[in-house]
Order: C-alpha cells, then sequence, then structure tokens
C-alpha cells in the first residue's frame, strides 16, 4: 500500500505540471489568415507546437510564430505538417499564425496544438518506509513512460492525417474517373451520331448521282 501511495504521488507530482496546452481543428478559407495566442508566464520553459494540413489543396500551409517582443520564432511556406520545441525566451504572449493567401479557391483544415511544457522537476513526496533508491527508480519508469506515451501521442497524429490525405487523394480520384467517364460516354455518343450523319451524307448523295 505504501509503494502504491507513493507511486501515485509521484504520478501527480510529475505528470500534472504538464498539462498546458491546446489542441484544435480549424477550418481556413481562401485567402485567409488565422492567429492563435498562447500566454506564457515564466521565462526558459518549453512550448510545443505542432500541426498537420488535413485536407485542401496540396496539403500545404504557411506558418509563422512570434514572440511577444514581435521575434519571429518559427516560420515556413508551404509546409504540410511540422513539429517544433522551442524554449520562450520572452514573457508574455506567443502568436501562432496560419497564412492561405498563396490559396485562391481552395479551403484548408488544419488540425494543431499548443501546448506549454514545464520541464522543472517536481519534489518528490516523502513515504516512510520507502528508500531514495525507491523513489528514484519509480520517478524513471515514470517519465518513461510519459515519454513514451507522448510517442504515440504523435504517432496517432502522423497516421490520423496520413489517413485523411490518403481518404482525399481517394475521393479525388474517384471524381476523377467519374468525370473521365461522363466525357469518354459523351464522346462516344457524339461519335455514333457523326458517323450516322456522315453515312446517311453519303447514301443522300448517291442517290442524286443516279438520278
Amino acid at each position: 500500500m505504501r509503494l502504491l501511495s507513493l507511486i501515485t504521488g509521484l504520478f501527480l507530482a510529475v505528470v500534472v505540471p504538464f498539462v498546458s496546452g491546446t489542441a484544435l481543428t480549424y477550418k481556413l478559407d481562401a485567402n485567409e489568415k488565422a492567429c492563435f495566442y498562447a500566454q506564457v508566464d515564466q521565462r526558459d520553459v518549453k512550448i510545443a507546437f505542432y500541426f498537420a494540413v488535413q485536407s485542401g489543396g496540396a496539403f500545404d500551409i504557411d506558418y509563422e510564430v512570434k514572440s511577444p517582443v514581435n521575434k519571429v520564432v518559427l516560420s515556413g511556406t508551404k509546409e504540410r505538417q511540422g513539429d517544433f520545441v522551442f524554449t520562450a525566451q520572452s514573457v508574455g504572449e506567443y502568436s501562432f499564425c496560419f497564412n492561405n493567401e498563396m490559396s485562391t479557391f481552395a479551403e484548408k483544415l488544419v488540425d494543431f496544438e499548443i501546448a506549454v511544457e514545464n520541464e522543472q522537476k517536481a519534489q518528490l513526496p516523502s513515504k516512510q518506509g520507502a528508500s531514495p533508491e525507491q523513489a528514484s527508480a519509480i520517478e524513471e519508469s515514470i517519465m518513461k513512460i510519459s515519454s513514451q506515451l507522448s510517442t504515440i501521442s504523435r504517432n496517432q497524429k502522423y497516421f490520423r492525417t496520413r489517413e485523411n490525405r490518403n481518404f482525399s487523394t481517394v475521393r479525388s480520384t474517384e471524381r476523377r474517373i467519374f468525370n473521365f467517364s461522363i466525357i469518354e460516354s459523351l464522346m462516344i455518343v457524339g461519335m455514333a451520331g457523326l458517323q450516322v450523319f456522315v453515312v446517311r451524307f453519303f447514301f443522300q448523295g448517291a442517290r442524286k448521282g443516279y438520278v
């Protein structure tokens, strides 16, 4: 029971401070620029920024991250997805902007996540009967589990993005096949009508020659 209580206390102490983020899915219209903001209350904390274009156009978008002093931290053009972690050098409001002004007609569906991470080590709860070696081993195990869960989460996002893109490609291919089939059918009907017209023209000319 003491060991279980120690594990619970360590889990709360290590994992709970790691919860400060926002995950959204936003539809960016053509020629639109949208910005989102995250408040940072102290310096030297880690900010994780992830985004992926789920559908629309060539699955690309322009992005820009600025600090509270209007300094560009990250930027890119025509990117399909990105996964970044940077250290906040200033306290204040960071802006995360997506720009679809390059697209005239296509709207983009962007899935993104902004997380402010606190990597300071939490104080381990002291329990009677637990040695420092046990506490250290449990803490290391918890950190490994947290890292593995983060990796699994990112892999799920990656596979979800791949699934959406592949599904969009399949729908686009089906639409093109359907349009091509209609055009092909119209061409066949048109060629048949043209052949009938030519045959009738020759027969009518032959009858006039005999007269």
